[in-house]
């Protein structure tokens, strides 16, 4: 069988093949008998092993010699997407300009910048974590066992972690309640989270984002005065609108394994 193997005999049925290639997998006596064999009955095959080997012995060696880049620790892989992590930078120095900005008197239609900001911030951040487009192992993270409403949460909450504290920092520099901007902003990352089971992450971040724009800072820079969702009037909606989108995330927690949540 072993030498049928080696000529690249097309008269081996299929389970033989199989039952083959899984005893050579753990067989290193059956390995040399079929690197002899290839080398006697099948020159050709020997040959381009040798041509590719010769090509890629140099660079391994040189891979070898090179120093070594220091990786990210394993746990870190299950919290956070590589390409989250530029995102995250960025909404934290938007954060920190908007603080700036908001220091040197320099405010957006009478209203605190960073008051503006922060029910929208974490969204980008979720959606970078869960973007079909910037994870390059979406297929192999979606197919695994805990891949669903388990990783989704775990990145929803790297990125609170990091943004959060900012805005949290921020508003107590700027004299903004803690409630005006955190309530929002978990209100408006379980919105994107229930929003994102039916039409995809970074779409849910969008069309939110889009909507924050249109209805509250729009008017904000209108009539010069924070709008009624800014107003510590407006924390029970708030608060309603984290209540309804985590039940929502709850019953809907079977759509987050599947590729479609990851556009």
């Amino acid at each position: 069988m072993i030498d049928d193997y080696a000529r690249g005999d097309t008269g081996m049925a299929t389970d033989e093949v199989w039952a083959l290639e899984t005893h050579l997998e753990t067989c290193p006596v059956c390995r040399e008998r079929l690197a002899v064999a290839a080398t006697t009955r099948a020159p050709a095959v020997t040959a381009l092993v040798d041509a590719v080997w010769s090509d890629l012995e140099p660079r391994l060696a040189a891979t070898a010699t090179a120093p070594r880049r220091r990786r990210r620790p394993a746990w870190l892989s299950g919290w956070l997407a590589p390409a989250a992590v530029p995102w995250l930078a960025t909404a934290v120095s938007v954060t920190v300009l908007a603080l700036l900005l908001d220091l040197a008197d320099i405010r957006l239609g009478g209203v605190s910048l960073v008051l503006l900001l922060a029910p929208v911030l974490p969204v980008l951040g979720v959606a970078a974590s869960w973007s079909r487009g910037l994870d390059p192992a979406y297929e192999l993270t979606t197919a695994a066992p805990r891949a669903g409403l388990h990783l989704v949460l775990r990145r929803t909450a790297a990125v609170l972690a990091v943004v959060v504290p900012a805005l949290l920092v921020c508003g107590w520099v700027t004299g903004v309640m803690v409630a005006q901007g955190l309530l929002p902003c978990l209100a408006f990352t379980s919105a994107t989270l229930a929003l994102g089971g039916v039409i995809g992450m970074t779409r849910a971040a969008l069309a939110l984002v889009g909507a924050w724009a249109a209805a509250v800072v729009a008017p904000a820079v209108a009539v010069s005065h924070a709008p009624l969702a800014l107003r510590p009037d407006g924390l029970p909606v708030w608060g309603l609108v984290l209540v309804l989108g985590a039940a929502v995330v709850a019953a809907r927690r079977g759509a987050y394994t599947v590729l479609g949540a990851r556009r």
